[in-house]
């Protein structure tokens, strides 16, 4: 889970106007050059060189002045994220590429990743999005009929977790706990989408926002393996859980989903692997760090098997050395499993120093040509 986001309304209140590709790909058929929008983020500003732009591919050149590391975000005015660019450190430039329709957005930078960001007004005028191919199209059907499936198989095994909370049974609860987050962290992309559901449910401590209540697996998860108690709070919270999750179930069916938004959902789960779960920040109580990991994984492969015809033309190199580096890492993790049949890992407290980077540098093979994805779709 990544630090609480930008508040956003629901995708059932809108239609989409954005198609949105990010990433930091080397080869973007956006316009570069003196066509690019430069953004330079500091601490105190959030500096845009062009307020209008003719809608279709546009390209953000960032340059982080600041001395905290920060995001920038692709806005609505309704303040739904449409696209986002996260943890660029001081001193860094990176490029945000964007497919957008004609509109206005707000490009707000970040500092420190909390609070509402240092926003400016833009437009997009005229032109249109580019036309899919029938095999983008098949790509985006069967990536939205896996993403309601993994939510559809979600909400019984949170019932079980949650079942045993209500119960008081802190062991059962225990046991149950990492297999219900499965289906979520699989898709994570796409439930971070609806809002305010992902810091509902997969917040952690840190992450909340000032007055925000702690609500969702991980508050639960200090109360099991930290506090070793079950109240009337946490038996409360297992209720609320269930609920924020079902509203999630209902409106996966409205998530605007497309070609390049499945490419970069499988960086950005490639991303949530290496700011989380190797560093052991994300399940930092249960250490079922490496079950989160590998859904996380599965997750970015799904997408990337469902582009691979796709891709293969337009970039053939690129997805054999895909192919290549997500064998290599679930070779790895598989390290680290009782069988391949089950979910069972290796508690990640057990996990030495010299591991868990192998495991890093496994994950950041992987990572460098899979933020090539969305351009070779595109190409």
């Amino acid at each position: 889970m990544r630090p609480v986001r930008l508040s956003v309304v629901t995708a059932a209140a809108t239609v989409a106007a954005l198609t949105a590709v990010t990433g930091c790909a080397e080869k973007s058929d956006a316009k570069g050059g003196s066509g690019a929008i430069e953004v330079v983020a500091k601490d105190d500003a959030c500096e845009v060189s062009k307020q209008e732009f003719p809608a279709g591919h546009i390209e953000l050149e960032i340059e982080n002045k600041g001395a905290k590391v920060t995001e920038v975000y692709i806005l609505f005015p309704d303040d739904r994220i449409v696209t986002e660019l996260e943890n660029i450190g001081p001193g860094l430039k990176r490029t945000l590429t964007a497919e957008v329709k004609a509109g206005s957005y707000e490009i707000a930078c970040k500092p420190g990743m909390k609070g509402d960001g240092i926003r400016q007004k833009v437009t997009a005028t005229g032109g249109k999005a580019p036309k899919r191919s029938p095999e983008m199209d098949a790509a985006v059907a069967s990536y939205r009929t896996y993403v309601q499936q993994q939510a559809d198989q979600t909400l019984p095994k949170v019932k079980v977790f949650t079942d045993a909370v209500r119960a008081g049974d802190i062991e059962a609860a225990k046991k149950a706990y990492a297999d219900s987050r499965i289906g979520w962290e699989r898709t994570e992309p796409v439930a971070e989408s609806f809002g305010d559901i992902d810091p509902k449910v997969d917040v952690r401590e840190d992450g909340l926002e000032k007055g925000q209540k702690w609500t969702g697996w991980h508050r639960l998860e200090k109360a099991l393996w930290q506090d070793k108690k079950i109240g009337a709070e946490e038996k409360a919270l297992a209720d609320t859980l269930d609920k924020d999750l079902a509203d999630w179930v209902k409106k996966v069916g409205t998530a605007e989903i497309t070609p390049t938004s499945m490419a970069n959902g499988a960086k950005e789960l490639l991303d949530e692997v290496a700011t989380g779960k190797v560093t052991g920040e994300e399940e930092r109580y249960s250490h079922t760090d490496l079950v989160d990991f590998k859904a996380n994984v599965e997750g970015a492969q799904q997408s990337f098997a469902l582009l691979k015809p796709v891709a293969s033309k337009n970039d053939p190199k690129l997805v054999a050395e895909l192919d290549k580096q997500f064998a290599a890492l679930n070779t790895l993790l598989d390290e680290y499993r009782k069988d391949t049949a089950s979910y069972e890992f290796t508690s990640y407290d057990k996990v030495g120093k010299a591991e868990r980077k192998e495991l890093s540098d496994g994950v950041n093979a992987l990572a460098e040509p899979l933020s090539k994805l969305a351009a070779a779709v595109v190409k």
